[in-house]
């Protein structure tokens, strides 16, 4: 009797094997048979999970997304029982970060999705989606602070978390290039989070590992990512509570955005 074949799990698994291309060599360069070839596969076979490479691209691009939201979310709930927003927030834009090998490939990937996201509607339209939600919980996240006392409620605004998210997207484009380390980039941005939140208060959570210590791709890819770079998002931020497991999914859509 032939084995049967999940065919969800093979179409994340040619999705890795183009991952693996894209990190080296960008995305344009990779035909069809080159993901198969990489995939162990035959041309033939890719073509039944996906007939074009535009169809293989959009999913690649949300798989890697979920894989960043799971690796953020798992961070998250590693926190103290009751996280305060800006552990959240350190959590998720640490997890924005190539601080190791796997979130390093993973921005990559989502570097190389933003450079074709540019001229390609699909992709640019996947890119985009998740950059409202972010903006909106890091919002909500220094709302939150405020109420507590926290945060300047002057400082507790969306375009204060726009800020934020772009900080982490240049930070993670300067480690990928070599013009920061990962210990530099994360030092930088508990530099910039204790000037938000008020040197006072710059004790909580740590300033060289912890969170973003096994940060993953997309997405963000951009997640990276980015700043994801491996890519996915929809918290609610109630009274000082762990956010729910689509906390991590927001942050991770625009790896974000990865």
């Amino acid at each position: 009797m032939p084995k049967k074949v999940d065919h969800e799990v093979r179409r994340q698994e040619i999705s890795e094997a183009l991952w693996r291309i894209a990190s080296t060599r960008g995305l344009d360069g990779a035909s069809l048979r080159d993901v198969a070839a990489e995939a162990g596969i035959s041309l033939g076979r890719l073509q039944h999970y996906f007939r074009t490479k535009d169809e293989m691209l959009v999913f690649a691009l949300q798989h890697i997304n979920r894989l960043a939201a799971e690796r953020i979310r798992a961070r998250i709930e590693s926190l103290t029982e009751e996280p305060t927003p800006r552990q959240v927030l350190r959590a998720c834009l640490s997890g924005m970060l190539p601080l190791d090998d796997k979130s390093r490939i993973g921005l990559l990937v989502g570097a190389a999705y933003f450079a074709r996201a540019i001229h390609d509607e699909a992709l640019r339209a996947e890119a985009e989606s998740g950059i409202p939600q972010l903006r909106a919980f890091f919002a909500d996240q220094l709302r939150l602070a405020a109420d507590r006392g926290e945060l300047p409620p002057e400082r507790a605004t969306e375009d204060e978390a726009m800020l934020l998210i772009s900080m982490a997207d240049g930070l993670a484009t300067y480690v990928l290039l070599g013009v920061h380390d990962p210990s530099t980039a994360l030092r930088l941005l508990d530099l910039h989070l204790a000037n938000l939140f008020g040197a006072e208060r710059a004790a909580e959570g740590p300033t060289s590992s912890g969170c973003g210590a096994d940060a993953a791709p997309a997405s963000g890819g951009g997640g990276v990512p980015r700043s994801s770079g491996e890519g996915e998002v929809s918290p609610s931020s109630g009274g000082g509570e762990a956010p729910s497991s689509s906390a991590g999914d927001r942050s991770v859509s625009a790896a974000e955005r990865a």
